[in-house]
């Protein structure tokens, strides 16, 4: 008798099954990776330091402006690299 995760793994192998990713698409998925860890971290090293240069100013409207910033070119960039693994995986 089988478990109920068993029987949902099974169920869900049928209505989407694993797709191999061969070494080479492994590979530019792993560049795609690097890339991107590399982008947010030059992103929020610039912006910590004008977060730091705000909040000595005591100007919080800015601090609160620029941690808004980075929050949203995070999700730019997340959105913008799963956009592009997603196409890799496809093979486009």
């Amino acid at each position: 008798m089988k478990s109920s995760y068993e029987l949902a793994m099974e169920r869900l192998s049928k209505a989407a099954p694993s797709v191999k990713l061969t070494e080479a698409k492994k590979n530019e998925l792993a560049e795609l990776d690097s890339l991107y860890a590399a982008k947010m971290a030059e992103k929020e090293l610039f912006v910590k330091g004008e977060l730091a240069k705000a909040r000595e100013a005591g100007d919080f409207e800015a601090f609160q402006s620029l941690e808004k910033q980075l929050v949203a070119d995070r999700n730019n960039l997340r959105a913008d690299l799963e956009e592009k693994k997603n196409k890799v995986r496809e093979g486009k």
